[in-house]
């Protein structure tokens, strides 16, 4: 699959490299070369910055295409994070209302996909995916799977700001020092019980 990159950062690097290793094609590009790189690729990364977002997305011509955001809404906030914007998958799909936008990828730092390893405590690492298009989910669970990982649905792209704030909240629990992986039981353990 031909991959596009928009960014330089870690994330663009730790997600690009791993598919690279699976044998896609990537490409990667900067201001200047983000037309271009949208149309090379079946498939669109957006790892930059939010502030950027309306500068890329002004840019390119995103119709029809499939675009995987990773991207967070970070703000510190007195030794805690919290999110500048609420519903960023949703915004960069209004914008370009021709392209299939994937929420994925927002949950893990770089340093995860840069690392070999994809399974912890004998579970494979799971990707959440939220998204409205068929074609566009089965792209990405495909690449999902080619870094190592379990793709799991997540519902609608209207979900997406439950992923969002959950990157938030997560990331505050590790910075904070708690693991965040023992907040919740595992699935085996997990039941409800209706009222």
């Amino acid at each position: 699959m031909r991959i596009g990159i928009i960014g330089a950062g870690q994330m663009a690097r730790a997600l690009g490299n791993g598919w690279a290793a699976a044998g896609h094609e990537i490409r990667c590009g900067r201001r200047g070369e983000i037309r271009e790189t949208v149309e090379f690729g079946e498939v669109t990364l957006l790892a930059v910055p939010v502030s950027a977002l309306t500068d890329v997305l002004s840019q390119a011509g995103f119709d029809g295409r499939t675009v995987i955001d990773c991207t967070n809404a970070f703000e510190p906030d007195g030794g805690s994070m919290v999110l500048g914007e609420d519903a960023v998958a949703e915004r960069i799909a209004k914008s370009v209302p021709g392209a299939r936008v994937v929420k994925a990828f927002n949950l893990c730092a770089a340093e995860v996909w840069a690392a070999s390893e994809r399974v912890f405590e004998g579970r494979r690492l799971a990707v959440p995916l939220c998204g409205d298009d068929e074609e566009a989910l089965v792209r990405v669970e495909e690449l999902v799977r080619d870094l190592k990982a379990e793709p799991v649905r997540a519902g609608g792209l209207s979900r997406a700001r439950y992923l969002e704030a959950m990157s938030a909240f997560v990331v505050g629990l590790w910075f904070a020092g708690a693991d965040a992986r023992a907040v919740l039981p595992p699935l085996e353990a997990a039941f409800a019980v209706e009222d």
